[in-house]
């Protein structure tokens, strides 16, 4: 192996920044402006609420107007310096979703804690109401504002106009893996520009650009911001120490990726033990998916959208019929939990004889029965095209949620052929209640090819929680109203 550095007392280079981080850097003066404005203006919301704009200048002048001036000119600095501690603006957590939420909430309530323990040490004089509300109102704005810049952010590493360069050390295969893991989610803004590898490389989407002691330079050469460190990429923790000494002089983060593909982060935690990084993963959540909480939530949710749904069921139910005059149910046999078989029920949107015809259309179309979709199926009804495009189609379900055959998130059921396809791995799908909608619905639905929703649905058995059941149920009203992927 090569030395990476010659000595660790090599003279410092002037420290670079790339064109990436100079944007971010940008971005992130944006945003702090915004959380100013944003919480200002929930100050002056939270005045006219408790106070009153009717009359100006109110009775109580000193008091009222005290409120905006006095009160919030010390509470808002406060408040800022809790969202700077708590990591709100870094560049780590910066449009970065459920970590961006924490940095927000941690630093929220840590700034509320703050002004009420000083307010009562110093017995400052505070309405409680007027304290309430400008939080309640400000956390919100802060919410609403930064979900408003990570779709801006996202829409511009979508457009390769903010991507995070990577430059990847490991071999083929963790290279292969770390590829396709992080193209699946180009909003994230990672983009692989080369890998480094010992030895020959088989042909793969990133260029190879060197040697792992060279991966400093070529991080260099490429503008790169990160340096990621992946399986097989040295033999020693001495070269991994050098590497970061040679980094000292650069902005380019150094990131170290254990091969736990699709591992969900509450699983991960880690420990240092005798200088030692320990990474302790969680056994699969599969268990947990069955608990009576989930069991619970399920039910009445099911019971609370039939009521909602009432009419439209009516409407959906009377234009199927006077479409072409029959049934207007199908009930479908499905594999559910743990192998057994249950009738699925759905509103028609085939010709009646749509399952004599299924197996001619597999075979036209050389396919596997496996997830077999038709982006233009013959049998599909006038009105069931656009059942389907709205996923109307999927409201009967919730009465078999109700029976307790399904849950509203969770792998999609499939038939007896296709279980019959399943490789050993999937089959561990049929160890949680099947869902009306589930994580590959709403990351690509009919668009994702049949290994992808594999790779998909096992994460989510691995990986549940209620929050993940919540976030897809959110994500899957958005991708029904866009009608993303459907036919």
């Amino acid at each position: 192996m090569t030395a990476v550095l010659t000595s660790p007392l090599a003279p410092a280079r002037p420290r670079l920044r790339s064109a990436t981080a100079r944007r971010l850097t940008r971005i992130r003066a944006v945003v702090v402006g915004l959380d100013v404005v944003t919480l200002g203006l929930a100050a002056l919301v939270a005045v006219a609420v408790k106070f009153g704009f009717a009359t100006w200048p109110p009775a109580d002048v000193d008091r009222v107007t005290g409120v905006p001036l006095l009160d919030f000119g010390w509470v808002l600095p406060v408040w800022l310096g809790a969202l700077a501690l708590a990591g709100a603006w870094s560049s780590r957590t910066l449009a970065r979703g459920g970590e961006e939420l924490k940095a927000l909430l941690r630093g929220s309530l840590a700034g509320a804690g703050v002004v009420a323990m000083a307010a009562y040490l110093v017995d400052y004089d505070m309405s409680r109401g007027y304290f309430a509300l400008t939080w309640g109102i400000g956390t919100t704005g802060l919410l609403l504002e930064r979900y408003a810049v990570r779709r801006v952010v996202a829409r511009l590493r979508r457009g390769h106009r903010l991507v995070n360069r990577m430059v990847v050390v490991g071999d083929a295969v963790a290279v292969s893996e770390l590829g396709a893991a992080l193209a699946r989610q180009p909003e994230l803004g990672y983009r692989i520009v080369g890998a480094c590898v010992e030895g020959s490389a088989p042909s793969f989407p990133v260029p190879v650009l060197g040697r792992p002691g060279a991966a400093v330079e070529t991080c260099r050469e490429q503008d790169a911001d990160t340096l990621l460190i992946a399986n097989g990429s040295f033999s020693s923790s001495l070269d991994l120490r050098r590497l970061g000494w040679e980094l000292e002089d650069t902005d380019i983060d150094l990131v170290v990726v254990p091969n736990l593909i699709d591992v969900a982060g509450p699983r991960i935690r880690l420990r240092p033990v005798a200088g030692l990084p320990f990474v302790h993963v969680d056994p699969p959540q599969v268990a947990r998916a069955l608990r009576w909480g989930k069991a619970v939530f399920d039910r009445v949710g099911a019971a609370l959208l039939l009521l909602v749904f009432a009419p439209l069921l009516l409407a959906v139910a009377a234009a199927v019929k006077l479409d072409d005059g029959g049934p207007v149910l199908y009930r479908h046999r499905r594999i559910g939990l743990d192998g057994r078989e249950f009738g699925l029920w759905k509103f028609r949107s085939m010709v009646p004889d749509a399952a004599a015809r299924h197996a001619a259309l597999v075979g036209a179309h050389a396919a596997t029965p496996l997830l077999f979709k038709l982006p233009a199926d013959p049998r599909v009804t006038r009105v069931g095209a656009v059942l389907r495009r709205w996923s109307l189609d999927e409201l009967p379900q919730l009465l078999n949620v109700l029976a307790g055959q399904m849950s509203l998130v969770g792998p999609r059921p499939q038939v007896a052929e296709e279980v019959a396809c399943y490789s050993p791995a999937m089959h561990r799908r049929l160890r949680v209640r099947p869902g009306m909608t589930g994580l590959w619905q709403v990351s690509g639905r009919a668009e994702l090819s049949a290994a992808e929703a594999e790779r998909l649905d096992l994460s989510y058995v691995e990986n549940w929680s209620m929050t993940s059941d919540l976030a897809i149920l959110a994500r899957t009203a958005r991708a029904v109203v866009r009608g993303e992927g459907a036919f």
